[in-house]
């Protein structure tokens, strides 16, 4: 498939069909994954590939608990990948510090991106989801101190076709030369 029609396909799917994604393409996504460019080639994230039915049911009870409930439906899903942070180099830390900006959130959300692309290439549905009980996550996974589940993919086979979101023009979010 070509990239503009991997990019064009692309939806948040929240229905899946109750079939094993095979570790195989599992992989292809997070190579494509540790492939992205990172801060001073950082590198800051770490991927927990939840696909044990026993295990994704123990962490969806702590991860969508109480006002995290709204994003249930990923317990679905087969597989749910948790992305964990790593704040970065010291070199990509002091930029944090200068920029205000956390570079190491930039850079888990280019690998994340190339993740669901490749998924969508390989006839795969995800969803990107945020909101979560990172505390109860952590814990579930025994992380040490400093590292965070930022956000979690929920991967499968999509059971049905997200229909498409309304997306602003060009004209409306891009100006040359000048912010208008």
């Amino acid at each position: 498939m070509e990239l503009m029609d991997v990019i064009k396909a692309r939806r948040s799917v929240r229905k899946y069909q109750d079939k094993p994604v095979e570790r195989e393409k599992i992989n292809a996504c997070l190579e494509a994954a540790r492939l992205a460019p990172s801060a001073c080639n950082s590198q800051p994230w770490h991927y927990i590939v939840i696909d044990d039915p026993k295990v994704k049911e123990a962490f969806c009870k702590e991860a969508f608990s109480g006002v995290y409930a709204m994003t249930k439906f990923a317990e679905k899903a087969p597989v749910l990948i948790a992305a964990v942070s790593d704040k970065g180099s010291f070199t990509s830390r002091l930029g944090n510090f200068f920029r205000r900006t956390e570079f190491y959130l930039v850079d888990q959300g280019i690998s994340g991106e190339h993740l669901v692309l490749r998924a969508q290439d390989l006839g795969l549905g995800t969803c990107w989801i945020g909101w979560l009980n990172s505390d109860k996550a952590e814990k579930f996974f025994h992380l040490p101190k400093g590292k965070k589940i930022e956000h979690l993919i929920a991967l499968g086979y999509p059971a049905e076709e997200p229909a498409p979101r309304p997306r602003e023009t060009l004209e409306h979010i891009v100006s040359y030369n000048e912010y208008k």
